[in-house]
C-alpha cells in the first residue's frame, strides 16, 4: 500500500476500470470504463474529528469540477459526501485513514468516483453523467479540474479552518432550508434541513420544534 510504504501526500492512484469498487458502508460501486475513479493520497497530521472534514473538502472540490463542465444544470452537495447534478447522483466520495500512536492521523486516502461517460440504471436512486448533460469531457480532464479544485479547497481548509468550508458547502447544498427524509439503520426520520453543526453532522429540526443532530445517515433522494 503506497501509504504504508511513506508516499508522500497528493500521491495518486487512478483506474481506468474498477471490478470491486466500492461505496460508503461496504455498497458497491459501479465501475465501468469512460469515468473517473481516481484515489489521491492525504497526510493532514490533524486529529481524527478534524481528518474526517476532508470529506467536505473534497465534496467542494469535485462539486466545483462538475459544475464546470455543465454549466448549466444545478450541481449540489448532499450530505454526507454525494454530489448531484440536477437531483441526480453523479459522484461519491469515500475516505479510509490511519491514526498514529500520538493521535493524529498518518495518512487518508481520498476514493473519489465521478460518473463522466456512464451511469448504472440498476440503482434505487436517480443516476446520471456528464455525458448525459451534453458534457464532451474526458477522464482525464475531468481529473485535472477536480485536482485544481482540490489544490483550492485542501489550502482553504489547513489555512482558515473548517468555518470556511463549512460556509462554502452549506451555499452548494442540497435541500438546504427543505424538507429531507434521513434513514438511520432501519429507521427514516424526517424534518427540515437546518444546517451543519461545527463538527459537519448535519441539523434536523423536527416537527415538535426540536432539533436533531444526525452525525451518520443516508438522506434519501425523495422527500
Amino acid at each position: 500500500m503506497a501509504a504504508e510504504a511513506g508516499e508522500g501526500e497528493r500521491y495518486l492512484v487512478r483506474a481506468d476500470v474498477q471490478n470491486a469498487g466500492r461505496g460508503r458502508r461496504g455498497r458497491a460501486w459501479v465501475s465501468p470504463p469512460g469515468n473517473l475513479y481516481a484515489s489521491l493520497l492525504l497526510r493532514p497530521a490533524v486529529p481524527p474529528a478534524e481528518a474526517s472534514q476532508l470529506s467536505f473538502v473534497i465534496s467542494l472540490a469535485v462539486r466545483d469540477a462538475v459544475a464546470g463542465f455543465v454549466p448549466a444544470a444545478t450541481v449540489a452537495c448532499k450530505w454526507p459526501n454525494d454530489v448531484l447534478v440536477d437531483q441526480a447522483k453523479v459522484a461519491g466520495i469515500l475516505l479510509e485513514s490511519r491514526t498514529g500512536a500520538i493521535g493524529l492521523v498518518d495518512w487518508v486516502i481520498v476514493g473519489s468516483g465521478i460518473n463522466v461517460a456512464n451511469h448504472p440504471s440498476l440503482v434505487d436512486y436517480a443516476a446520471t453523467s456528464l455525458h448525459a448533460h451534453g458534457a464532451t469531457v474526458d477522464a482525464t480532464a475531468c481529473l485535472a479540474a477536480y485536482l485544481r479544485h482540490v489544490d483550492h479547497w485542501y489550502a482553504a481548509w489547513r489555512t482558515d479552518g473548517f468555518a470556511a468550508i463549512r460556509a462554502a458547502w452549506l451555499a452548494r447544498a442540497w435541500r438546504l432550508g427543505q424538507s429531507i427524509r434521513v434513514r438511520l439503520g432501519d429507521d427514516v426520520v424526517e424534518g427540515r434541513f437546518d444546517t451543519l453543526d461545527a463538527s459537519g453532522a448535519l441539523v434536523l429540526a423536527e416537527a415538535d420544534g426540536r432539533a436533531r443532530t444526525i452525525s451518520a445517515g443516508d438522506v434519501l433522494q425523495a422527500a
